[in-house]
Protein backbone atom coordinates (compact mmCIF):
# COMPACT_ATOMS: atom_id res chain seq x y z
CA UNK A 1 0.00 0.00 0.00
CA UNK A 2 3.30 1.97 0.88
CA UNK A 3 4.37 1.85 -2.77
CA UNK A 4 1.16 2.41 -4.36
CA UNK A 5 0.68 5.96 -2.44
CA UNK A 6 4.28 7.01 -3.31
CA UNK A 7 3.56 6.26 -6.89
CA UNK A 8 0.50 7.61 -6.97
CA UNK A 9 1.69 11.19 -6.13
CA UNK A 10 5.81 11.19 -6.42
CA UNK A 11 5.67 15.11 -4.54
CA UNK A 12 4.12 13.84 -1.01
CA UNK A 13 6.27 14.05 1.80
CA UNK A 14 6.88 11.18 4.45
CA UNK A 15 5.00 12.92 6.68
CA UNK A 16 2.10 13.04 4.22
CA UNK A 17 2.16 9.66 2.94
CA UNK A 18 2.23 9.01 6.43
CA UNK A 19 -0.96 10.41 7.93
CA UNK A 20 -2.49 9.39 4.74
CA UNK A 21 -1.67 5.68 5.80
CA UNK A 22 -2.96 6.39 9.18
CA UNK A 23 -6.44 7.60 7.78
CA UNK A 24 -6.67 5.07 5.10
CA UNK A 25 -6.00 1.56 7.00
CA UNK A 26 -6.72 3.39 10.59
CA UNK A 27 -3.27 2.17 11.88
CA UNK A 28 -0.68 3.58 14.12
CA UNK A 29 2.28 4.78 11.68
CA UNK A 30 5.26 6.20 13.68
CA UNK A 31 8.78 7.06 11.51
CA UNK A 32 9.16 3.91 9.59
CA UNK A 33 7.29 5.33 6.75
CA UNK A 34 10.86 6.90 6.24
CA UNK A 35 12.58 4.05 6.61
CA UNK A 36 10.82 1.95 4.33
CA UNK A 37 10.47 3.87 1.89
CA UNK A 38 14.52 4.15 1.44
CA UNK A 39 14.32 0.11 1.56
CA UNK A 40 12.19 0.46 -1.33
CA UNK A 41 14.18 2.68 -3.50
CA UNK A 42 12.52 5.67 -3.18
CA UNK A 43 14.84 8.40 -1.89
CA UNK A 44 14.35 12.04 -1.64
CA UNK A 45 17.16 13.01 -4.21
CA UNK A 46 16.25 15.72 -6.56
CA UNK A 47 17.97 15.37 -9.99
CA UNK A 48 20.73 17.77 -11.01
CA UNK A 49 20.04 20.22 -14.21
CA UNK A 50 22.99 20.15 -16.10
CA UNK A 51 23.68 23.66 -18.79
CA UNK A 52 23.09 22.85 -22.65
CA UNK A 53 26.43 22.36 -24.25
CA UNK A 54 27.19 25.51 -26.77
CA UNK A 55 28.48 25.10 -30.08
CA UNK A 56 31.90 26.99 -28.75
CA UNK A 57 31.86 24.42 -25.44
CA UNK A 58 31.63 21.59 -27.57
CA UNK A 59 34.22 22.74 -30.09
CA UNK A 60 36.52 23.31 -27.13
CA UNK A 61 36.21 19.32 -26.23
CA UNK A 62 36.64 18.02 -29.38
CA UNK A 63 39.62 19.78 -29.13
Amino acid sequence: MLKRTVRRSHQLSAESIAKDLQSSCGLQISTTVCRELHGMGFLGRVAATKPYITKSNAKNHMQ
